[in-house]
């Protein structure tokens, strides 16, 4: 009782104070983005770092292919997944004669 009386009879001060804690903060986030903004991150490259760029360029082309190539055989194998498990609620004897044929002859 006796702290929110307080509170009460110095409303006035607290907030003043609190907009004062803020406009601080302000100022320290706008000096830090000044500095920021004056350093430039400028990254020069010498003749291997160029032939390093080369070859992460050209992998991460062929990686991106590969993705490309992959992802018409994941959908079509999700689906194949997805159908058997529709096949082992609707006939599970016939499903695990498949399944037993799919993990044991076609190896």
């Amino acid at each position: 009782m006796k702290l929110i009386k307080w509170l009460i009879a110095n409303q006035k001060q607290i907030a003043s104070g609190a907009a004062l804690f803020l406009l601080v903060i302000c100022y320290v986030q706008q000096k830090q983005i000044a500095e920021l903004r004056q350093d430039p991150k400028i990254e020069v490259f010498t003749g291997s770092d160029i032939a390093k760029t080369k070859t992460i360029d050209s992998l991460q082309t062929l990686v991106d292919s590969l993705d490309a190539e992959n992802y018409p055989c994941q959908i079509e194998l999700n689906r194949y997944k997805i159908a058997y498990e529709i096949f082992i609620k609707r006939n599970p004897k016939a499903a695990q004669q498949y399944g037993t044929i799919i993990s044991e002859e076609t190896e």
